[in-house]
């Protein structure tokens, strides 16, 4: 009888920001993929803004101001990937790895699962309106067109009265 070939973890890719929507994804993912020990592999992705997108691209002083607003990006950056971290770690969550990319996640994501040959992209939902959602696009509908695996769009639950 020939043995049985080993399984190759399922990738799972998660794009997080600054939000609970984000955490919630995480928490998601770890309580309902990686239940089964060793099955998966988590790359937890990042998209910082640009200092300059985040400024805008001209006005008087926006020079003098972008070494500030990166400092900020890179500070916000941080927490975001300590939280994760975090996250991970009291779920005993070992094969992860993490990642700061500078660029629009719309962009960032889709490269990412190329990059670590995603078999899922898991992104949390703000739960925008239509005219938000077509005003500042929506980062899991780009997803979903545009990356070369599944996308999953983790919803924070509703509250209950």
């Amino acid at each position: 009888m020939a043995a049985a070939a080993e399984k190759t973890p399922m990738m799972v890719v998660v794009g997080i920001d600054d939000s609970e929507h984000s955490y919630y994804a995480i928490q998601w993912v770890i309580s309902n993929f990686l239940s089964v020990h060793g099955t998966f592999k988590l790359a937890i992705i990042h998209a910082q803004p640009s200092p300059a997108y985040a400024v805008g691209l001209s006005g008087t002083g926006t020079a003098d101001a972008l070494p500030y607003v990166e400092s900020d990006l890179t500070k916000i950056s941080s927490r975001v990937i300590d939280k994760a971290k975090e996250l991970c770690s009291a779920n005993s969550v070992k094969d992860v790895v993490y990642e700061v990319i500078e660029g629009d996640p719309r962009n960032i994501l889709p490269e990412a699962v190329e990059k670590y040959h995603a078999d899922v992209l898991v992104v949390g939902s703000h739960g925008y309106g239509a005219i938000k959602r077509a005003v500042l696009g929506s980062v899991s509908d780009h997803c979903a067109h545009h990356a070369h695996c599944s996308v999953m769009i983790v919803k924070n639950p509703k509250p209950k009265h």
